[in-house]
């Protein structure tokens, strides 16, 4: 089992930074890659960012490449992600993920957090 809790959402104005962390616990974090996903109000939940146990290899949705960045520090059992120049397209539910099943870009993790909201005003 694998427990996750998202924090450092909130409001933002459009062109802004946020960070939001992702705090795990349960299992060898450093054994488990982890994944972003975000989910609007009467969207499906869509891939935003992944990275390896090891952090060797990150992923990006077109959507948010070369404005976010992923990072983890295996030390803290904490995985980042650093949101620049916000949009307020990226206004949405922030979810943690760990432990893909079928790929990295794909909604299959095995465990979730509950949620943190991100904000972005125009």
């Amino acid at each position: 089992q694998v427990q996750l809790v998202e924090s450092g959402g909130g409001l933002v104005q459009a062109g802004g930074s946020l960070r939001v962390s992702c705090a795990a616990s349960g299992r060898t974090f450093s054994n488990i890659a982890m994944g972003w996903f975000r989910q609007a109000p009467g969207k499906e939940r869509e891939f935003v960012a992944a990275i390896s146990d090891s952090a060797t290899y990150t992923y990006y949705a077109d959507s948010v490449k070369g404005r976010f960045i992923i990072s983890r520090d295996n030390a803290k059992n904490t995985v980042y992600l650093q949101m620049n120049s916000l949009k307020p397209e990226d206004t949405a539910v922030y979810y943690c993920a760990a432990d893909p099943r079928r790929g990295m870009t794909k909604p299959s993790y095995a465990y979730w957090g509950q949620g943190t909201q991100v904000t972005v005003s125009s």
